[in-house]
């Protein structure tokens, strides 16, 4: 996969301002604003920065959160993670778009079978194609 590098002025004129500052400077937005939240639609979620297949509406599921959650990537080699540690001493694992390096969301260790995991994605970072019948 061609990594896609922008300067900070080029990913400003690209992204919304809230789309820039979840993506770009780590930010996450407030549970339950995002419409993808709820989306019930198949199809495919998308780096809204570089517009890489992410993850399927097939491993979506309702986690309560707030946030749109899936148990795992459409390939192990989509996402990236990296250990976080913004919030004092809490050890928490980023997730981030091994394309853009964007940064998506935090996987958990509480999600549902069969991989026990929980991707928790900030809606803003994600662009939704639904699936043509």
């Amino acid at each position: 996969m061609e990594k896609i590098e922008k300067s900070d002025a080029e990913w400003k004129a690209q992204l919304t301002r809230e789309q820039y500052r979840v993506t770009r400077r780590h930010g996450t937005e407030p549970p339950y604003t995002s419409p993808l939240n709820v989306e019930k639609a198949a199809g495919t979620y998308r780096c809204v920065c570089c517009g890489a297949d992410l993850f399927s509406s097939a491993d979506k599921f309702d986690s309560g959160t707030g946030w749109p959650s899936f148990t795992k990537p459409l390939s192990p080699d989509a996402v990236t993670e990296r250990t976080d540690r913004s919030l004092f001493l809490i050890k928490r694992t980023e997730i981030r778009c091994a394309r853009c390096d964007a940064h998506l969301g935090h996987v958990f260790p509480d999600g549902p079978e069969p991989t026990g995991l929980r991707y928790c994605m900030n809606g803003a970072a994600l662009d939704f194609e639904e699936a043509t019948r």
